[in-house]
């Protein structure tokens, strides 16, 4: 089983004067004890470590700021694979030594290799001399490494370099801020941060054959389909431009959001679902700029894909709301084993939907989905008006959304309460975040009218969304009364909670009409098209 560890680090270079023949010269260690906390600085001795680093013959893990390495040597031998939070904050996966890739660490990168095979392409011998800095107490604060590197690169070309830097990771659930009063010292020493994001990095750059241009394995360019792409526009941008940006945005959330939806981290899988949802209502909304034979097979997919992901996530949500409202009732109101009752209920309609989100993401048609979606940034089939200028091709279509918006809201609003009136509205919120994203996409280019109008959409959306939120809430609430009287306990609490509902989704309607005045005032059209 694989553990998760929060690294917080900094790297440094050593100048001249403290490395080559004076590399021993550790004065500068000793003068930590200036630091404010710091107590003891303590030499814990030399370990020797041997790590051997994996990509793809196109370093797709590079590229993307991946590091997969199986190490020997030290306290924690074993494999390890490191994602980036922020700069210098890397969450390490670790999983026991072995000879081959664990299954459980391949997963998580799977979203970026595909069907790639992993090689190895370094392999880092390092002296490690390692520091304790201990508070008054013996507490670890940080560790402070001066790792002496030999690297060698296993793929075509093979070269060697080598190089003395310096580490110092924050001991566990530690400030971050002890570590700048750390780096102010150790500037005073003379030492410099890093240039180099990893040990990796380094040894790639340095190993590199002459004349190649950035790291590289071998003959292989260090180009990956599936590594993120930046999603900038030029200056003279086209309307194509602004769209195409907006997908690619898309299609990296998809790609960053599988590895966490795998390990099961909070709202991973809504974030997934909604880039899903982003880009099939951009190639809904933009049909004028991309041509819907080429888009329509490829939006079913991801409908396909947001589906299945959904279960787990609707589940998720509705026991959420339900946990809540059951917390809002007095205790002299909870009648029966309730509690026990919704846990039961949670358990029985999850069961298998997180084995069945991930066999969604190991399957081929989702692979296929991915490698569909590198193909349309590739080569994107643009139509005529993708070349018009951004700020006379993308209002229209963001206004033909904003219509059908208000047709549907219209339509909702004129029919009597009711089952009919619950479904228009549904309709109505999925209309509004349609609109909202087709607003949300062209911000770059249409500023602050865009931005205005996207977050009156999503107030229509938010208004609508718990409305659609209370009916789906009310048909599970009227299930677990069925399922108590049955069982012979008491239903009042569940009737008492589906009057609530009820009462909500009722409150909700009668804000719609002011909410919807509010976002369909015309000053933004204007401003939106001017």
């Amino acid at each position: 089983m694989a553990d998760t560890k929060r690294e917080i680090e900094r790297k440094y270079e050593l100048p001249e004067s403290l490395d080559g023949p004076q590399a021993g010269d550790r004065t500068w260690l000793a003068d930590l004890t200036q630091v404010k906390a710091v107590s003891a600085v303590v030499h814990q001795g030399v370990s020797e470590l041997d790590a051997v680093y994996y990509d793809t013959a196109d370093l797709r893990l590079t590229a993307d700021s991946r590091t997969l390495r199986r190490r020997t040597g030290g306290a924690d031998a074993g494999w390890h694979l490191k994602f980036p939070v922020s700069t210098g904050i890397r969450d390490e996966i670790q999983a026991p030594l072995a000879e081959t890739v664990p299954p459980e660490l391949s997963a998580l990168l799977r979203s970026r290799i595909r069907r790639a095979e992993l090689i190895p392409v370094v392999r880092l011998r390092t002296a490690r001399d390692v520091t304790h800095l201990l508070d008054a107490d013996g507490a670890l604060l940080a560790e402070v490494s001066v790792d002496a590197v030999r690297a060698v690169r296993l793929t075509a070309h093979p070269a060697t370099a080598s190089w003395t830097e310096v580490e110092v990771e924050l001991a566990d659930d530690g400030d971050p801020a002890f570590l700048d009063a750390v780096e102010k010292k150790l500037r005073k020493a003379g030492l410099r941060p890093a240039a180099a994001a990893s040990k990796l990095a380094r040894a790639l750059a340095e190993t590199a054959p002459e004349g190649a241009d950035g790291p590289q394995p071998g003959e292989t360019a260090p180009v990956s389909a599936t590594a993120p792409v930046s999603a900038t526009v030029p200056a003279q941008a086209t309307a194509g431009d602004h769209v195409l940006a907006y997908l690619r945005t898309q299609a990296d959330v998809i790609v960053a959001q599988d590895p966490a939806v795998r390990r099961d981290l909070p709202d991973s899988v809504h974030q997934l679902r909604v880039a899903t949802r982003r880009m099939r209502s951009a190639f809904r909304t933009y049909r004028q700029i991309l041509d819907r034979s080429v888009t329509d097979p490829i939006a079913e997919e991801l409908k396909w894909l947001a589906g299945e992901l959904g279960i787990d996530r609707d589940h998720e949500v509705l026991d959420e709301r339900l946990g809540a409202r059951l917390d809002a009732v007095p205790e002299t109101l909870l009648l029966g084993p309730v509690r026990a009752r919704l846990r039961m209920w949670s358990v029985a309609q999850r069961a298998g939907s997180r084995s069945s989100t991930l066999a969604v993401l190991d399957s081929e048609r989702y692979l296929s989905l991915l490698d569909t979606l590198d193909a349309l940034l590739a080569d994107p089939p643009l139509r005529p008006a993708a070349a018009g200028p951004p700020g006379k091709v993308l209002p229209r279509a963001v206004l033909k959304d904003y219509d059908r918006l208000a047709g549907r809201v219209a339509h909702a609003l004129a029919l009597a309460p009711g089952e009919e009136r619950d479904v228009a509205l549904h309709n109505a919120r999925k209309a509004a975040k349609r609109a909202r994203y087709a607003a949300e996409a062209v911000r770059p280019a249409l500023g602050k009218p865009a931005q205005r109008l996207a977050q009156r959409m999503k107030a229509v959306q938010t208004v609508l969304g718990d409305h659609q939120d209370s009916v789906v809430a009310r048909d599970a609430l009227r299930s677990l009364a069925i399922q108590a009287h049955a069982a012979g306990e008491s239903a009042f609490t569940w009737g008492l909670l589906y009057g609530r509902e009820e009462a909500q989704a009722d409150r909700r309607e009668k804000e719609l009409p002011e909410v919807w005045a509010k976002a369909s005032a015309r000053k933004w059209r204007a401003a939106l098209t001017r």
